[in-house]
């Protein structure tokens, strides 16, 4: 069997999914400047993409959104700009907080499982779409469908490392 017929190593989906996401902000990071808005990042996790994002838009005011902090702590945002608890109530209510839509969200909350993405991304979809700005981008470790949003292309390397980029219509 040659290495293009056997399925992926979980390994080789990991390093597809980082390097797609990485790509993806990268790209998105080139776009905003146009865009008005923070950025929310859904998952804070160790802190790594949240670092990346401070270094490639270093003027862009950043929202992490997680249930708890566990991140290096060189990686862990200020108080102002954490929100802590369920992702699903959080995001839902944190308007009053965040009074701008976000030019980028950047969600890393997929976990692998078909089934578990399918039914978190019926309810984070819809609060995806409340929170994003006109010309707002959305990077995405679950597959989302939101109306008024475009998919954006996509690498092999999004492809097989389940990574999506979506941005909503208008100016």
């Amino acid at each position: 069997m040659s290495a293009a017929e056997r399925k992926a190593s979980r390994l080789e989906v990991f390093i597809a999914r980082m390097s797609a996401q990485k790509a993806f902000l990268d790209d998105v990071a080139g776009r905003l400047p146009g865009v008005p808005g923070p950025v929310l990042e859904l998952g804070l996790g160790n802190g790594r993409t949240f670092d990346h994002l401070r270094a490639v838009l270093p003027d862009r005011e950043i929202f992490v959104f997680d249930r708890a902090v566990t991140a290096h702590p060189a990686s862990i945002p200020d108080g102002e700009h954490i929100i802590i608890g369920e992702i699903r109530e959080t995001l839902a209510w944190c308007g009053h907080r965040i009074s701008e839509r976000a030019a980028l969200v950047h969600c890393d909350l997929g976990t692998g499982d078909a089934t578990a993405d399918l039914a978190k991304a019926a309810w984070l979809a819809p609060l995806i779409a409340e929170r994003t700005g006109a010309g707002g981008f959305v990077a995405s470790g679950i597959e989302l469908a939101m109306d008024g949003f475009d998919e954006l292309p996509r690498s092999d390397a999004a492809r097989l490392g389940r990574y999506w980029l979506y941005r909503r219509r208008g100016s």
